[in-house]
């Protein structure tokens, strides 16, 4: 029989992971088993990936917001820190501030307006031009934010993240003034210590605020990227990718990971002799066009994979071939002279213009999106997901 069935993504359930269990073992097993209840078999070229939130658990590797003010204040030994461009998250920010406001005396807040990095609003750009504002230049004092907008909530958590954070800044026992600003530079009117709390432009921030001449500029991959007292860290992005685990305590981001993705594809091998691909998924990155918010707060969709998910599609439109090259054809005429074209496809399709509209993004990336859809972030208990087809076109019987 023909084949009817392309890419298939599935949620694979595995017991709850706590600190020290074996992922090889249970990933494995977890995986196999949901196959068969299925009636399927694991093929070569088949994707599993993991959660990072369950390797960072299995890792244990946590930490508190004292931990976090430690940190901080052995790094910036000041009495006022300027904290810039953090995102509104109470999942991902919220519990972090809570330490870096017990490190100081005094924390002056800097937002972009009208939205943080990964678009979660303040503010609409039609509320900036009704009150003529130019968010590329204008700095807003609290005062006059409130004065223009009143008291706006986010319009999927209802959280006035404006009060919210001042709120956390002060019973944390700190001073608190906010500002708003996406010019960095603007914060060296108030204090020369910066923490920059951006994700994927920190770098360019922490060299715009040094050329500026700030004091000492570190980002929040800067903080707890060593162990403090036996705390978790991530050497690699410090903060970057946290998530709340309690009301004092963060899960960071998983370490050490490519070891774990080569044991996980050597013991599948070893129980199924399939050569299969395995990595690590955070956020995906996409965009929800009613909220705008862009998914990815962490600093990589994918922090660990294997050798073959590397790379972008190769891959033909057959839209563009039906339409042109083959558009006097139809039936199993036209079938037979698209499939010869994508037999026939070479290795980098790069500037052929029967490619022009696949998605030229990183496999990590597309895949790594596709499992965090797939598992969700709520309570669907599939932090495994299995994805079978990925890399067969059209011709794959």
């Amino acid at each position: 029989m023909e084949r009817k069935v392309g890419t298939i993504s599935m949620g694979v359930r595995c017991p709850i992971i706590r600190e020290g269990d074996n992922l090889v073992d249970i990933a494995s097993k977890s995986v196999i088993e949901a196959s068969e209840s299925i009636g399927l078999s694991i093929s070569n070229k088949d994707v599993i990936a993991l959660t990072e939130s369950i390797v960072a658990r299995a890792q244990g590797n946590y930490a508190t917001i004292d931990d976090i003010a430690n940190d901080v204040k052995a790094k910036f030994n000041c009495d006022t820190l300027g904290v810039i461009f953090p995102i509104l998250s109470r999942n991902r920010f919220a519990i972090c501030l809570k330490g870096i406001a017990k490190s100081v005396k005094k924390i002056v807040l800097m937002l972009s307006y009208p939205s943080d990095e990964v678009g979660n609003a303040l503010l609409t750009y039609d509320q900036l031009d009704k009150a003529g504002i130019n968010p590329y230049s204008d700095v807003l004092s609290l005062e006059k934010y409130r004065e223009l907008f009143g008291y706006g909530k986010h319009e999927f958590t209802g959280v006035d993240y404006v009060e919210y954070y001042s709120s956390l800044i002060k019973e944390a026992g700190a001073e608190v003034e906010i500002v708003f600003a996406n010019q960095a530079t603007a914060i060296l009117n108030y204090t020369k210590n910066v923490l920059t709390c951006d994700i994927h432009t920190r770098a360019r921030t922490k060299r715009i605020l040094k050329e500026a001449g700030a004091t000492k500029v570190l980002g929040m991959d800067d903080i707890l990227n060593s162990s403090i007292n036996g705390s978790g860290f991530n050497e690699k992005y410090g903060l970057l990718g946290s998530n709340k685990s309690t009301e004092d305590k963060i899960k960071l981001f998983p370490r050490d990971c490519q070891s774990l993705v080569e044991d996980i594809k050597a013991k599948i091998f070893e129980l199924t002799n399939k050569d299969v691909e395995v990595m690590i998924y955070g956020d995906g990155a996409f965009k929800d066009p009613q909220g705008k918010i862009w998914e990815l707060a962490d600093p990589v969709v994918s922090p660990a994979y294997t050798s073959g998910l590397v790379g972008t599609p190769n891959e033909l439109k057959l839209k563009y071939l039906a339409d042109n090259d083959y558009k006097d054809l139809s039936g199993n005429e036209l079938k037979q002279a698209i499939s010869q074209s994508i037999k026939a496809k070479g290795g980098n399709l790069v500037g052929n213009m029967a490619s022009q509209g696949t998605t030229p993004r990183q496999l990590t990336d597309l895949i790594g999106s596709l499992c965090d859809l797939t598992s969700g972030s709520g309570d669907k208990g599939t932090p495994i997901i299995l994805i079978k087809g990925y890399f067969d076109n059209y011709t794959n019987d």
